[in-house]
């Protein structure tokens, strides 16, 4: 789906939506994500190789990949010039998964963002796979009103459950961008509908993966597993989000080249619209 920040995959050059198509010399035809990972992990400073293929490319390439102990990043952040010299800023917060530790690590930027002029908010969640429900609800109250509808379950029998804010909401009235792509997945798709949806907020970049199925995991008898499909969500204006995504209000694209140059059209873009929202 996308790797981690920091990662050897990161660091080798994997991009999100990339496919795998063999690991050392095994072909992956066929494979699970479960075989697939059997044969990539592996003890730290060895090697593996992946042959890679990518949207655009003529052929596949091999990449090298030295495996390492996987430290997950939850969230980063830093202020941007609103203008060249301007005390005032722009907040950018990066957040990269949707773990147990992300809404403590929210409030403590919520906290710092109270003592400096923050005009906007560039809320990144590319490459974010998502995680748990409950962060995702817990974050969106920081950007929404109270019982506002964060997110919608649809179930087999047609029965509709929404989950509705409940949070500070800090940050409600302050202009917000989010930026997502191919990578941006389940819970960073139900907070970025849930802002696109309540606020009317922009979303930059590229479509998003569209994992928006709602899944328990039951062991059988003969020590097998299997996931068990029950609901979908769906966006507060009823958007499925399970094989759609979210489409962005400004697509723009980040290539190869633009990550080699240090370059982001992405949040360039991001930028752009904030401003010109900001009053």
């Amino acid at each position: 789906m996308s790797p981690l920040k920091d990662t050897p995959a990161d660091k080798a050059g994997i991009r999100a939506g990339d496919e795998i198509l063999k690991i050392n010399d095994t072909i992956t035809v066929g494979f699970t994500t479960e075989d697939a990972v059997k044969l990539i992990r592996g003890e730290p400073k060895t090697k593996v190789i992946l042959t890679i293929f990518r949207n655009g490319w003529e052929q596949p390439k091999d990449f090298a990949i030295i495996r390492d102990i996987i430290q997950i990043p939850t969230l980063e952040s830093k202020e941007i010039e609103l203008k060249p010299g301007s005390r005032e800023k722009i907040l950018y917060l990066h957040l990269y998964n949707f773990n147990e530790t992300a809404p403590y690590l929210f409030y403590q930027e919520a906290v710092k963002a109270m003592f400096y002029d923050n005009k906007g908010i560039v809320l990144d969640l590319r490459d974010n796979p998502g995680g748990y429900l409950e962060v995702a609800n817990a974050l969106a109250g920081w950007f929404l009103d109270k019982n506002a509808i964060v997110v919608k379950e649809k179930f087999r029998s047609g029965e509709i459950q929404e989950t509705k804010a409940n949070g500070a909401e800090l940050f409600k009235k302050i202009p917000v961008v989010i930026l997502i792509n191919q990578g941006s997945a389940s819970a960073a798709e139900i907070l970025a509908g849930a802002l696109r949806d309540n606020r009317a907020v922009k979303l930059v970049g590229k479509k998003s993966f569209g994992k928006g199925s709602v899944q328990e995991i039951e062991t059988l008898k003969d020590d097998s597993i299997i996931k068990i499909t029950f609901a979908h969500w769906l966006t507060p204006n009823g958007t499925v989000i399970e094989k759609n995504g979210l489409k962005p209000d400004y697509e723009v694209n980040l290539t190869d080249d633009d990550i080699k140059a240090g370059h982001d059209p992405q949040l360039d873009k991001a930028l752009e619209v904030l401003k010109s929202e900001i009053k």
